[in-house]
């Protein structure tokens, strides 16, 4: 550990010397892009449609990293599939395949295209970072050669990788990053970082997030400031919808993330951040509208942090709350809760599940008859997007009356509560707090976490509540698995959850 914190050091320290004075703060961009998707998507494509297919896309993340840079963005993140667009087939993707060197090549793309073969997005990609004086993260797709005759080889004798790549602001290719998914997998995990004048990055794609390595040995090993996000995330409500779960990890993991996702409202995809430890800084989350979004704002180079957090502390200090009100199971993501109603305006509820108890005090506003609000507790294997043990206490709207509607997706409520307290024995120190209101709003400022596990608002909520939830993921539990979901599988689970929405609303 004190050997990566020194090498860490002496790089940044360096990298200072050199080009100028570390920066206390930076600003960061992330582009929501509405990618083009060509409307034959689904046959095989020529070099030549693939290009131009992709310059099409690299034509609108020109014009948001020229308008970054002018407001004086140190770096922008933009989306997986950004490039390319949604094509989960290996044959038909190879078109859109360039070969992406290992960084210590020591390659800028923009005033040396041909050394590597015929690359022309890493060209174009290096040149808008060159001609910007910015940092361009984006997502594109790599082919290593192989040989067929070894087993783990693909027949075709390429490896293809789903590629995040980073060109520092003269254009020089600086980080590679292959994503576990759908192509071919990296023999080892990969632990990718970069070092600029504004901090220490760390990169991720898509639901890697969720995951112990790379994530969180990124955060707790490698000791980044902040972390890069391109995703194609769906809107799966309740606690992994994108804004409020990204904001929730920036705040459980203690540490600045940047997150630009695919604007696909027929997809359900929308949902894009700048996430600080204290507070999301600004988001932008919008199904009514086709058009991409450019988001800025300012962050700490290092950030300030507060005293780590005891997540079981409260939770295990206390009795449990005595009620005579019934248990009942539903399933939330296929995962099946324990919940109990909350009968009156005012209450305190313990709700267990394995080794899991949820504790809740609250007072609403109003307790209304048409509204039925949950406490609900989860202790188990998580199999919806890849497979990860969770532990999650939740305060939940249900979508109607009737019990059995508990955990389908609802984006809109009328209840507004005066307070609320919520707490869990959990297992594991990596909790992650959430809350959504209607209309599926984040509340930044509205709820504070405090010390001994709870997540708490003593003042009220300015609007009426979706959600607040405490997620915890054991990360000593999982089985070995992808730290992905495929893109295949995201699809099936992006039409299953329409199916769950157009059944909930027959209620």
């Amino acid at each position: 550990m004190g050997l990566i914190w020194w090498q860490s050091y002496m790089a940044i320290f360096a990298l200072c010397a050199f080009k100028t004075t570390c920066l206390d703060t930076f600003i960061a961009a992330v582009y929501e892009h509405a990618v083009i998707i060509h409307p034959e998507h689904l046959r095989p494509f020529s070099q030549e449609e693939a290009l131009n297919l992709m310059n099409k896309n690299m034509d609108i993340l020109e014009q948001a990293i020229i308008s970054a840079a002018k407001q004086g963005a140190h770096i922008i993140v933009t989306p997986e599939y950004g490039i390319s667009g949604f094509i989960s087939n290996r044959l038909k993707i190879y078109p859109f395949l360039e070969d992406v060197p290992h960084p210590m090549v020591n390659w800028t793309p923009c005033t040396d295209h041909n050394r590597f073969g015929n690359t022309p997005v890493q060209g174009r990609l290096s040149c808008m970072a060159r001609n910007n004086s910015i940092y361009v993260v984006a997502n594109m797709v790599d082919r290593k050669t192989c040989d067929p005759t070894v087993s783990k080889c693909p027949s075709n004798g390429y490896y293809q990788y789903n590629t995040n790549v980073v060109y520092d602001s003269e254009g020089k290719l600086v980080a590679r990053y292959y994503k576990e998914d759908q192509f071919d997998t990296p023999f080892e995990t990969e632990l990718v970082t970069f070092d600029t004048t504004f901090g220490k990055f760390g990169i991720l794609t898509g639901f890697d997030i969720l995951f112990h390595d790379p994530a969180v040995t990124l955060v707790e090993k490698l000791k980044v400031d902040t972390i890069v996000l391109p995703v194609a995330w769906m809107n799966n409500l309740p606690y992994l919808y994108p804004t409020a779960f990204h904001a929730a990890w920036a705040m459980g993991m203690r540490v600045n993330l940047l997150v630009a996702n695919i604007h696909n409202t027929v997809s359900q995809m929308t949902g894009s951040g700048i996430y600080a430890p204290d507070s999301p800084k600004v988001y932008y989350m919008d199904m009514n509208s086709e058009n991409g979004t450019l988001l800025l704002s300012q962050l700490d180079s290092h950030p300030k942090l507060s005293p780590p957090v005891n997540w079981s502390s409260y939770a295990n200090s206390i009795e449990p709350f005595s009620t005579e009100q019934e248990e009942f199971k539903a399933s939330i993501l296929f995962d099946k809760f324990t919940f109990k109603e909350l009968i009156n305006d005012t209450g305190n509820y313990t709700v267990c599940q394995n080794t899991l108890c949820c504790y809740l005090s609250y007072k609403m506003s109003e307790k209304r008859t048409d509204e039925v609000y949950v406490l609900g507790a989860f202790d188990g294997l998580h199999i919806a997007e890849g497979e990860y043990y969770i532990q999650i206490c939740t305060l939940l709207k249900c979508l109607t009356t009737m019990l059995e509607t508990c955990g389908r997706p609802v984006e809109n409520a009328s209840t507004v509560f005066d307070m609320f307290s919520l707490s869990g024995t959990f297992d594991s120190q990596h909790v992650f707090p959430e809350m959504l209101l209607s209309g599926l709003q984040i509340a930044p400022g509205e709820f504070e976490v405090l010390n001994d596990g709870r997540i708490v608002n003593e003042n009220g909520t300015s609007g009426p509540v979706l959600m607040v939830t405490l997620f915890g993921r054991q990360y000593e539990k999982n089985k070995p698995t992808n730290a992905s979901i495929d893109l295949g599988s995201a699809l099936l689970m992006r039409i299953i959850t329409m199916v769950f929405v157009l059944y909930s609303s027959i209620w």
